[in-house]
Order: structure tokens, then C-alpha cells, then sequence
């Protein structure tokens, strides 16, 4: 009776009143599609603030272009940066259900004080007034500017733990033990990034069109309300979903492995003492279990490690000083490939980086263009809407032509690689910057030749030349970010799922904060050689971008050889058939 009961039940899995997940009641198509349909909402609450949210704060909040810009990728990086908070707490304590409900919840708060400061007109610094022709602005301060980035950095804490939360929700509602199992679970990625991209279109288009003519206090108000409604959306899957079971702290794992192999390493004085015995236990004694991408399984040796990252293995040493640091194969085995997955993760940084343009100065750039298209005059911030309308079209034509016919020619499960989706998007990201020098150039000389340097008035070229460095950032974003996340979580070990995947925004977190600390170095080394430093002052055509563009560009070319190195060593923890 028991066995009859186990064949009918997910192991490891509950549902949402914490009772055994059913097979054939919970998990599947359908418990999925209400993440994506969440997703969309989310993105577009998310999405639809900080993609102009520069423009606020220098025109209504009186930043200067520079700070906007610092302020801007240090919320967004705030925001994916604790996802590895949500990741780990799901994980370890809750389930990414729980996690979900909990930080929806945070950011309708965050949300709800950014509207009140953006409808009431004490809540904001007073008016520029001119003074000789020449406009005289005080910058947000005091109480008022606490109470900004207080909304801010409420509304980062939500979004960290949403991202950290719905998308390994969503890929745990597949049985990655049969092969049609993995291929959806790979179709699911690329669909959360279509769906992402469907928030994000109506973000830059409608919400962003609000925000402009109708009032910043209407675009806050849609972004909270829209949050609010992703969460009885989300509870309306509740009885289709399976929960996975934390399993406790994976980085308590991570630190005892490390603790345990320095200390023996340090406490031997005779190599040949090192690794004499390998301590096994009952939790490792199988020879493989079913995990991973691909139905070949994973292969966890009972009685001696790998042979590879042998640092590692003398962690495993019978009899230790400490008990507390006693270590498994099992648990060595899944440090070694966080340890792996480590330097795939950092050569993502600098694509993200250029991403963190589309924000801040590329923004900037359109706003001192002409932004007409025909009649309609088109917000700044509505850029993005190129790439997205790209990845709305590519998508669904790369999960049902290029990957079908991938998989036919190398016969392969996964068809493209991950690796290779994520190098794509590397080389993609470098053309952009490329391109955005170019464009800047450009733009910059017609600013010269029209005698609009030192003028507020629009320059005469159209906005459409920065939608070209847009284009082709999207493409980059469409190939890494499903790429990294599929990534990320199939290799991963199985007690560290939601916190692998939870490095894709990581690494836009760093990309954000690596761009704010580029713009201070460039800064710092371009005053002393220079009287005025390359991207400082309130007049966009004052700065050098374009040479900042320049530096990104080779940046991302050594970033590119990096990721190389490591990329051509890396053995996928399973394959496909």
C-alpha cells in the first residue's frame, strides 16, 4: 500500500496546504501558465517606473543627469541582488510559493508610498525658478528624499524576492525525469522571457505614455495596482501547484565544504596524509540518481570523489577534528559545481552592464533628439519598446523553428547549448556598444552643426538611430537571460535550485552596480587628465559617451575571451541523449 502511494506522489514536493503533491493533480502546463500570466504583471509594475524612473528624477525630483543615472542602476541593482535572498530563503526555510505571496505584498507597500510622494505636491522639491534666463532647481532632500528612496528600496526588497521566487516555481512544475518533461521545462524559459516581455511592452508603451502627459502619481498608481492583481492570480493555481520541499540552508553546505578543506589542508603536514579515506553515509550510498536536464543520471560516487577541483576532496577526511566540519561526497560533489558554474556566472556581468544603458544615458540620449513619429510625439522611455517587440517575434520562432531544427542536426535534447546561447549574447551586447558610439557620434556632431550645444531644444535627428543600439541589446538579452536561468537551475544541485537561478539577476545586479562604478572611475581618471571629466554636468552634450561607449565595447571583447576560457572547459553536470 505504501509503494502504491509513493507511485502516486511527488517525492519531495507538497502541495499549497503542505500535503504530498499528486501526480496528475499538481504540477504540469497548467500550473505554470499561471506564473507566466503573473509574470507579465509583475514586469509591467516593475518595469513601468524604472524604465523612466531617470527622467523623474531629474526633471520632477531635480537630480542631476549623472546622479539620476547612479541612483537608477543602484535601485535596479538593489532589486536583482536580492533575488539571491528570495532564492535562498526558498530554498532553505520557505517555498517559492510562500516567498511569491510574501514579496508581491512588500512592493504594493513600497509602491503605495512612491504614489502618495508622486500626488502630493509638499511630498516633492519646489519648482525650478529662472534666475538670468538660466533655470534654478533644489535638489530632493531631507525628509522628502528619505521618503523616496524608502519607497525604492521597499519596492527593490519585493522585486528581489519575486525574481528569486517565480521563475524556479514555474520550472519546478515539470517532471524532469521523462524527456518531454525537460523539453517544456526548456520551453518555459523562453516563454517567461516572452511573457516578461509582454509586461515590459505594455510598461514602456502605455504606462510610460501615463507617466508623461497624465501624471507621475497615475504611472505609480497602475504599477501598484497591477502588483495587487498578480497575487490573487497567483493564488488561483494554488491547487495545481507542487511546492518543492526546502531542504535547508545550501550555504551552510557550501561553508562546510570550504571550512572542512581548508582546515584539513592547513592541519596536514604530509601530503600523503591528505585524503587517506573518503567518509560515505547513507544519504550518498547510490550510485546516481535521477536529476538534471536529460534522462542520462547523475553520477554520485559512494566511495571516492572526482577527480576534479581536488582542493575539494580533501574535505573529505574520516575522523576530523571537528565532527561539525565531517563532509560527504555527496555534499563536496555539489559544491564543486557551484564552484564550476562560479566563473560562467561572472563573465555575464559585463553584458549586463551595457544593459544598464537602456536605462539611464541611452534614455537620456533620445530625450534630447526628435522623438516625433509623425504626429505622435513618443516618451523617451518608451524606447525600449524595439527590442521588446524583437523578443516578442524571436521567441516563439526560436522555441518552434531554431531549436526543432537544432536538435535535428546535433541530435541532441538541448539542440543549442546554453553556453552557446549565453556567448551569443556577448558577442550581441559588444556590437551594441559599438553601434552606441557610432549613434552618439553622430548625434553629437548634429548638436554642433545645428548650434544646439548649449540648447534645451530638441536636436534635428530622429530618436529612431539610439533604437539600433536597443535592438541589438534586446537580442543579447533575449539569448542570456533564458539561457542563463535554464542554466543556471538544471545544473545546479537539486537543494540549491531557486538560489542558482537567482544569479541571472544577480548578474544584472553587478552589471548595475559595476556601471555606476565605471561612470565614478571614468570620471576620477578623466579629471586628472582632463578640466572636465567625460560624463559629468546636466548638459548631455558636454559629455564624452561615446568614448564611454568606446571602453565598454573593448571591455566586453576581453569579457568575451573570458568567458571563452571557461566556457571550453565546462562539462555539463548531465546531457542529453
Amino acid at each position: 500500500m505504501d509503494g502504491i502511494c509513493q507511485l502516486n506522489t511527488w517525492e519531495g514536493y507538497v502541495d499549497w496546504r503542505n500535503k504530498p503533491a499528486l501526480r496528475g493533480r499538481h504540477g504540469g502546463m497548467l500550473a505554470a501558465c499561471f506564473v507566466l500570466a503573473v509574470e507579465v504583471l509583475e514586469n509591467l509594475a516593475y518595469l513601468a517606473n524604472a524604465s523612466n524612473l531617470v527622467l523623474y528624477l531629474s526633471k520632477f525630483m531635480h537630480f542631476s543627469p549623472s546622479s539620476s543615472a547612479n541612483i537608477v542602476t543602484n535601485f535596479m541593482g538593489t532589486a536583482f541582488l536580492l533575488a539571491l535572498l528570495g532564492g535562498f530563503l526558498a530554498d532553505a526555510f520557505f517555498t517559492t510559493y510562500r516567498i511569491y505571496v510574501i514579496s508581491a505584498a512588500i512592493e504594493f507597500m513600497g509602491l503605495l508610498l512612491l504614489t502618495v510622494q508622486a500626488h502630493t505636491r509638499s511630498l516633492k522639491p519646489p519648482t525650478c525658478v529662472l534666475e538670468d534666463g538660466i533655470a534654478s532647481c533644489r535638489e530632493d532632500e531631507g525628509g522628502k528624499a528619505v521618503m523616496l528612496f524608502a519607497g525604492l528600496y521597499i519596492v527593490a526588497l519585493g522585486v528581489g524576492g519575486i525574481k528569486g521566487s517565480l521563475a524556479p516555481h514555474g520550472a519546478e512544475q515539470y517532471d524532469e525525469t521523462t524527456q518531454l518533461g525537460r523539453k517544456q521545462r526548456s520551453a518555459f524559459f523562453n516563454y517567461y522571457v516572452f511573457c516578461l516581455s509582454c509586461g515590459a511592452l505594455i510598461a514602456v508603451t502605455f504606462v510610460v505614455w501615463i507617466e508623461d502627459n497624465k501624471g507621475w502619481q497615475w504611472g505609480f498608481g497602475i504599477s501598484t495596482a497591477t502588483i495587487l492583481l498578480s497575487i490573487p492570480i497567483f493564488l488561483l493555481g494554488s491547487p495545481f501547484y507542487r511546492n518543492k520541499i526546502p531542504t535547508g540552508s545550501p550555504l551552510t553546505t557550501i561553508f562546510k565544504v570550504l571550512t572542512a578543506a581548508i582546515f584539513n589542508t592547513c592541519k596536514s603536514k604530509n601530503s600523503s596524509n591528505a585524503v587517506t579515506e573518503v567518509h560515505s553515509s547513507p544519504t550518498c550510498s547510490n550510485e546516481s540518481r535521477d536529476e538534471g536536464n536529460s534522462n542520462v543520471k547523475e553520477k554520485v560516487p559512494s566511495q571516492k570523489p572526482t577527480e576534479d577541483i581536488k582542493f575539494l576532496n580533501r574535505a573529505l577526511r574520516n575522523n576530523p577534528a571537528y565532527p561539525i566540519v565531517q563532509c560527504t561526497v555527496k555534499e563536496v560533489e555539489e559544491v564543486k559545481i557551484v564552484v564550476k558554474i562560479f566563473p560562467i556566472f561572472m563573465s555575464t556581468i559585463m553584458l549586463n552592464c551595457c544593459l544598464a544603458q537602456l536605462s539611464t544615458f541611452s534614455v537620456q540620449q533620445a530625450a534630447t533628439m526628435n522623438t516625433k513619429l509623425g504626429s505622435l510625439k513618443v516618451p523617451p522611455a518608451s524606447l525600449p519598446v524595439f527590442p521588446v517587440i524583437f523578443i516578442l517575434i524571436l521567441a516563439p520562432v526560436y522555441n518552434h523553428v531554431i531549436i526543432p531544427f537544432a536538435r535535428k542536426v546535433t541530435k541532441s535534447e538541448m539542440g543549442i547549448t546554453h553556453l552557446q546561447r549565453i556567448g551569443t549574447g556577448l558577442i550581441l551586447s559588444i556590437v551594441a556598444m559599438a553601434v552606441a558610439a557610432l549613434v552618439e557620434i553622430k548625434r553629437k556632431r548634429v548638436a554642433v552643426n545645428s548650434g544646439l550645444v548649449n540648447s534645451s531644444e530638441p536636436l534635428p535627428i530622429t530618436f529612431l538611430w539610439v533604437a539600433l543600439q536597443y535592438l541589438f541589446l534586446g537580442s543579447a538579452d533575449l539569448f542570456t537571460l533564458a539561457g542563463m536561468m535554464e542554466f543556471f537551475f538544471t545544473d545546479a544541485p537539486l537543494s540549491m535550485r531557486s538560489l542558482a537561478t537567482s544569479l541571472s539577476w544577480a548578474s544584472l545586479a553587478m552589471g548595475y552596480y559595476f556601471s555606476t562604478v565605471l561612470v565614478s572611475i571614468v570620471n576620477n581618471i578623466t579629471s586628472t587628465y582632463r578640466h572636465t571629466p567625460w560624463l559629468f554636468g546636466s548638459n548631455l552634450n558636454h559629455y564624452h559617451l561615446e568614448r564611454f561607449y568606446w571602453l565598454m565595447c573593448i571591455l566586453g571583447g576581453l569579457n568575451f575571451l573570458h568567458f571563452l576560457f571557461w566556457a571550453a572547459r565546462y562539462k555539463y553536470r548531465s546531457t542529453g541523449p
